[in-house]
């Protein structure tokens, strides 16, 4: 792992570090991120949290301070590390003056100490990929964290390796850490409401790649072979590529798209890492429920709970998975801005029937008609599920890929798949 600019970055800053000892240190939103900060980091002082829901200054457990966002005054904060989802138009973010990402922030900490990092990005397939690889690298000393859940406060700063499921927010506002490899997935639309637009999300993406150093490797598609970087630079097109990177063949590993894409990946770090690919141990591996996750109801036809599938991207892959039957096809939900052609373009020569829910179904109906494409206007989970029952055959794959967010609606993603499970056990 390379840490001179870090280094060199405590060097001159050590007057502001001085400074900041006697000023206030703030967090911007009180999430999974934030708050393991604010528990596991308080032996240098207290924590000012601000978050939109909270109404009047109060205490948490640990003492740290919980304050509207209308409280926060610059002046008096010499360090700000936002949670990552909060985006950048924000008052806060517009306010501070000290900001750092959460990333960052333990690259002062741990400095040249810091476990060798691995980060894992993309639009689709980065839980898995990080997960497969967490699996493969588990007796090898890593542990995993980041957007997969784990926040890095509560990670062992022991550990050999991190494994980091890196999301575009935080990439965004990370200027000074850097990977020591960094596997990037396929970058499609995804986000544009947060990054403004496509450009930008591209970019926070391809951001790790201009810091990384001569010892660092990076793994990206053939599209970004060409972005500038110091990195040894490893370019795929497909997983045929990986394949014969890795060598090994593609028959011997026991997922099919879009996991084979993942656990290829997974192997490349492996190969890296170690100069080996354990594909027995790979092939154990159980991908996690909600993705493509296939059961039958009580009449025996096939049902498919793909609620992560919350872009455009990850549903044209599912459809393209089941090209080969009839779709019976549940979309709609919070489409974060995105616009919805290219999945209706993907679908217009398949034999599918849409069924739209959520807050963007009056949209997904227009583009049905544009495509020339059968649909139903559902609203409603529920009601997409009953309309579904009526018409599935044994023959034919009914199939919840939504290439949209939950909240407009749901809890989470994850609380979309469960309601969908239950729907299909009560029929």
């Amino acid at each position: 792992m390379d840490h001179c600019a870090f280094s060199k970055f405590n060097r001159t800053n050590g007057a502001k570090d001085q400074i900041r000892k006697v000023m206030r240190k703030s967090l911007f939103g009180y999430g999974g991120t934030t708050k393991a900060i604010a528990k596991n980091f308080i032996n240098d002082g207290l924590w000012d949290i601000y978050d939109d829901k909270f109404s009047e200054i109060s205490k948490d457990e640990f003492g740290n301070t919980l304050l509207p966002v209308s409280e926060f005054d610059p002046v008096k904060s010499g360090l700000e590390i936002p949670s990552p989802g909060i985006p950048p138009h924000h008052e806060l973010i517009k306010k501070a003056r000290n900001l750092t990402s959460e990333y960052d922030y333990f690259y002062e900490i741990y400095k040249n100490h810091l476990p060798f990092n691995v980060w894992i990005s993309g639009t689709n397939g980065k839980t898995t990929t990080t997960k497969m690889m967490q699996y493969l690298l588990e007796s090898k000393g890593s542990v995993m964290g980041g957007n997969v859940g784990i926040a890095l406060a509560n990670l062992d700063p022991n550990a050999k390796i991190w494994i980091l499921e890196t999301s575009s927010f935080t990439m965004h506002y990370t200027k000074r850490a850097t990977p020591g490899i960094y596997v990037l997935l396929p970058i499609t639309p995804d986000h544009l409401s947060w990054h403004g637009n496509m450009s930008e999300y591209e970019k926070a993406k391809l951001k790790p790649l201009a810091s990384m150093s001569e010892t660092s490797v990076a793994i990206v598609p053939e599209i970004y072979a060409k972005t500038p970087t110091k990195a040894k630079v490893i370019a795929y097109k497909d997983e045929s590529d990986l394949a014969r990177f890795c060598g090994v063949n593609l028959d011997d590993i026991a997922f099919k798209t879009p996991f084979l894409l993942d656990a290829l990946l997974a192997l490349a770090v492996e190969k890296i890492l170690f100069d080996r690919c354990d594909i027995a141990l790979l092939n154990t591996f159980v991908i996690e429920a909600n993705k493509l996750e296939e059961f039958t109801d009580n009449n025996g036809r096939t049902w498919v709970n793909d609620t992560k599938a919350t872009n455009i991207d990850a549903s044209i892959q599912a459809v393209k998975r089941y090209k080969d039957h009839f779709m019976h096809l549940i979309l709609g939900g919070d489409d974060k801005g995105v616009s919805m052609d290219e999945l209706f373009l993907n679908l217009k020569d398949l034999k599918v029937k849409i069924y739209a829910i959520g807050s963007n179904s009056d949209k997904l109906m227009n583009l049905a008609a544009k495509f020339n494409i059968p649909a139903l206007k559902c609203d409603f989970l529920q009601n997409a599920v009953k309309e579904i029952n009526k018409e599935l055959k044994t023959d034919e794959i009914a199939l919840l890929s939504p290439a949209a967010a939950s909240l407009d609606q749901f809890k989470s993603y994850a609380e979309r798949g469960d309601k969908f499970k239950e729907l299909i056990k009560a029929l």
